[in-house]
């Protein structure tokens, strides 16, 4: 599944932002926990616009993760209904820009906007291209069962059932595992 190079540059930052949650991360605490973090996730995705760095704006951005986890796990039709509630919300009035390394791309919002409502923003944005191409399927909770990740499945079947390979590793193996338990017995009990 294709789209527009920056609905898949916003649904990646949604799912680091979402991932930052303690039961999704491989620490197991909140990775969102200061403005300095934040700083650096917003970073590593190139994030532009106004930041104020201070406890604030990170509170307003762990409400807008919270809800944003929600969207993710919505049907087509609830979704639609929150992404227009957080587009009339943010007061999205989306404008082609480019800047920086940036090609042509969607702002929703002026720079200057708070950042949580940036964020809402630019994501209401990507989902209304997910559910107007009708591929809310692809944005998944992990089949981990001990995982709270989420994911966007890009990929051409749309197969990916895990947040990570490591939660596919993990899984796999203990599924290994049991399976070889269960043969150990059966030779044991066939003896």
């Amino acid at each position: 599944m294709h789209f527009a190079p920056d609905t898949e540059d916003t649904l990646a930052f949604v799912v680091d932002l979402a991932n930052t949650v303690a039961g999704a991360t491989r620490s197991g605490v909140d990775e969102l926990a200061s403005p300095a973090l934040l700083s650096a996730l917003l970073d590593a995705h190139g994030y532009t616009g106004r930041f104020d760095r201070d406890d604030a704006e990170l509170d307003d951005v762990r409400r807008a993760r919270t809800q944003l986890r929600h969207v993710w796990t919505l049907d087509r039709d609830s979704a639609a209904e929150e992404v227009n509630t957080m587009l009339r919300t943010t007061r999205a009035l989306p404008q082609l820009v480019r800047h920086d390394a940036f090609d042509w791309h969607l702002h929703p919002t002026d720079n200057d906007a708070p950042l949580a409502d940036r964020i809402l923003s630019e994501a209401s944005l990507a989902f209304v291209d997910v559910i107007r191409g009708d591929e809310c399927g692809r944005l998944r909770a992990c089949a981990a069962p001990d995982c709270a990740g989420i994911f966007a499945d890009l990929s051409r079947n749309g197969s990916k059932r895990f947040c990570s390979v490591r939660c596919g590793n993990r899984v796999n193996m203990i599924a290994f595992r049991e399976r070889a338990a269960l043969d150990d017995r059966g030779d044991g009990a066939g003896a």
